[in-house]
């Protein structure tokens, strides 16, 4: 069996889970989720003793594979619903900025060295927080006091996406490290030109 997917997930108090045939509805403090689990899985919920265990139908390759990843997933759902995931980014660079729409709080606007400022809404379900934090650069000198991007949401696939689409308006480049980054992200440092003597 798959070692993961063997793994019974526990479910914490104040979370309510429906199994409905391949359907799993997940409902917690923070919200509902749901999934449809793949046709060579079962999901089986045990409320007496409050844990979900997935099943596969055979031992084929992609019955292995499909098996680790709904109990991954269904997890992700337990957790989201109780703790939520969050996903933090940093905005590293001469006049690079990244701030909440006054009109719609849901839209960043990154300011990212081009001649217009690109917006970036986020999706239902997913909360954004802009502040300041302490960051360390490498290659410079001490901590740089940066623009902070705290995303925040249930599901965790939203969650990573949207963070995904933030840093992809503008990776950091390897010379001067200008853009946006995972927060703890390293970026490897390339040396420029010299001028030859």
């Amino acid at each position: 069996m798959s070692r993961i997917g063997k793994q019974p997930i526990i479910l914490p108090v104040g979370v309510d889970v429906k199994v409905t045939g391949q359907k799993v509805d997940v409902k917690g403090p923070k919200g509902t989720l749901s999934h449809t689990a793949h046709g060579l899985v079962r999901v089986n919920l045990d409320l007496a003793a409050r844990k979900i265990e997935v099943t596969r139908a055979n031992d084929d390759r992609l019955s292995r594979s499909v098996h680790g990843l709904t109990r991954t997933l269904v997890s992700n759902m337990v957790d989201g619903v109780t703790k939520g995931f969050e996903r933090r980014l940093v905005v590293y660079g001469l006049g690079y900025k990244a701030e909440l729409d006054k009109k719609d709080k849901r839209v960043v606007m990154l300011k990212l060295g081009f001649a217009n400022i690109k917006p970036v809404r986020a999706p239902e379900g997913v909360t954004v927080e802009i502040g300041e934090i302490g960051y360390k650069i490498e290659g410079g000198g001490g901590e740089e006091k940066l623009a902070c991007i705290t995303v925040r949401g249930s599901c965790k696939q939203m969650v990573g996406q949207y963070a995904a689409e933030l840093r992809a308006a503008q990776p950091a480049e390897p010379y001067q490290g200008k853009g946006v980054r995972y927060f703890g992200e390293v970026v490897r440092r390339k040396e420029g030109k010299t001028k030859g003597g």
